[in-house]
């Protein structure tokens, strides 16, 4: 599964030339395996929504969504996730892909910072993120001090949240538990705002 050619492939077939090229930003696994020597089956790539990809998404899912010929042939399909879906820090850190993006004439991609990876995948926390957690971890690219001043960056930015009160020591469970057995240092007592 080569993710290059996929989007390489969405590029070629779009049928719109802007001077302007359209941004795609990418988190989850996607955004880790075009960051990290780390591969993973994986059938979605998850585009963040913004303001520009709001306005195209109906025809972007129409060329490279779930049960498309692009799906078919990539075994790979586009994902929009809301803007309001994932656990963000404040400011989230976005690295463009500029090999890939040389490439490309219509789309320029751009894929969220591993730690900030790391910290959208403790919302959730299935086996996949825990997969995708530890092959970052083993990768020396997850440093402690950084995941912990993330993590507390995306708790400022969510605390607003009506899911806030419920959801938020869940996630600070799974923060303790990479802390404890994934990074090996001690879990960090951390108090949530009211």
């Amino acid at each position: 599964m080569s993710i290059d050619a996929f989007f390489q492939d969405i590029d070629a077939r779009w049928p719109d030339v802007d001077a302007i090229k359209i941004p795609l930003r990418l988190i989850g696994a996607t955004a880790l395996m075009l960051q990290a020597d780390y591969e993973r089956g994986t059938k979605d790539s998850d585009v963040f929504e913004t303001e520009a990809i709001t306005a195209i998404k109906p025809r972007l899912l129409a060329l490279a969504g779930a049960g498309t010929p692009l799906h078919q042939k990539h075994r790979m399909y586009l994902d929009v996730v809301g803007n309001g879906v994932p656990f963000l820090p404040g400011a989230s850190v976005w690295h463009p892909q500029v090999e890939l993006n040389r490439s490309l004439r219509k789309f320029e991609i751009a894929v969220l910072d591993v730690v900030d990876v790391v910290v959208t995948k403790l919302k959730r926390f299935h086996s996949n993120d825990q997969s995708d957690v530890q092959a970052m971890i083993e990768r020396g690219l997850v440093p402690h001090d950084r995941l912990l001043s993330r993590f507390l960056s995306a708790v400022d930015h969510f605390q607003y949240d009506a899911r806030a009160e419920e959801e938020l020591p869940r996630y600070v469970r799974n923060l303790n538990r990479v802390e404890r057995d994934m990074l090996g240092v001690p879990e960090t007592a951390i108090e949530l705002p009211e």
